[in-house]
């Protein structure tokens, strides 16, 4: 990594000289600082002007409902789409042991932190929302049936979905849309991270992952993030997260061809599988 790299100038600018931590954790376009004074930062850069101004306006305008579990905006250069942020402490939630005590306490902190995201943000019931989310259905079905990654039997359960959303009244919040444990941080204080997909949505698809990733396997875990939440899911939510898993195995599949990913794609391979 050069001095000229986008993410070391904006450091170096805000922080002075700072020298690189490795991280294995973090994925190619983020890189973890220490300055002088021993301070932990990650700068990121952003490959797509949408992400960088949606994580951008996420920390400048939501962030706020997080305090105490966000990392703060530091500073920002538009021009190379980069972003400076303080590093929260903390281990990732997904290296604790499956099963553990810790995991479940993940679980509940992770409740706990979105419901206050969700409470801050949340407006009533409207037809808006599932008409959004049928149209991006749709679109992903056609993407798929193009590859022709699904048949019409499975072309048409997700429709079936796409037309529950679309006639379907819903509340909405601020959604951080990639809520699972890879972006919780364990410290001294319950983190999250990773604001790049956050925006208004139906607040319930703010579990879609996390029910189709981890909770049916492991269904204590949602018991746990439920409770910190702050209340149960109710008969309607519940259908309603099954349209979501619809959006998930749709994504996977075509994401998981694009990107000769075989795991992503047998996610939504069994995700599909399980609709009905």
């Amino acid at each position: 990594m050069v001095a000229d790299d986008p993410r070391i100038q904006l450091a170096n600018d805000l922080l002075g000289a700072v020298e690189i931590v490795p991280d294995p954790l973090l994925p190619p376009r983020v890189v973890r600082v220490v300055d002088a004074s021993g301070r932990h930062f990650i700068a990121k850069q952003h490959a797509e002007q949408d992400r960088y101004a949606r994580e951008l306006r996420a920390y400048r305008t939501w962030g706020t409902h997080l305090s105490g579990h966000a990392p703060k905006l530091v500073g920002r250069y538009d021009a190379t789409r980069t972003i400076l942020l303080t590093a929260f402490a903390g281990d990732r939630a997904d290296t604790v042991g499956p099963g553990s005590p810790e995991e479940e306490l993940a679980h509940h902190e992770a409740g706990h932190v979105l419901g206050m995201l969700h409470r801050a943000t949340s407006m009533p019931q409207g037809g808006a929302v599932g008409a959004v989310l049928a149209q991006r259905l749709h679109g992903w079905i056609d993407r798929a049936v193009r590859a022709d990654l699904i048949d019409t039997a499975e072309r048409n359960r997700l429709n079936h979905h796409a037309a529950i959303l679309d006639n379907s009244l819903m509340d909405s919040a601020v959604c951080h849309l990639d809520y699972q444990p890879r972006n919780w941080l364990i410290g001294d204080a319950f983190g999250i991270c990773d604001f790049e997909h956050m925006r208004r949505d139906a607040r319930i698809r703010d579990f879609a992952r996390l029910e189709f990733r981890r909770w049916q396997a492991a269904p204590h875990l949602r018991t746990a993030f439920l409770d910190g939440y702050g209340r149960p899911l109710n008969d309607s939510e519940r259908r309603f997260l099954e349209s979501f898993g619809a959006i998930e195995a749709a994504t996977a599949l075509v994401k998981g061809h694009r990107e000769n990913d075989i795991t992503l794609s047998a996610h939504g391979r069994t995700v599909l599988a399980r609709l009905t």
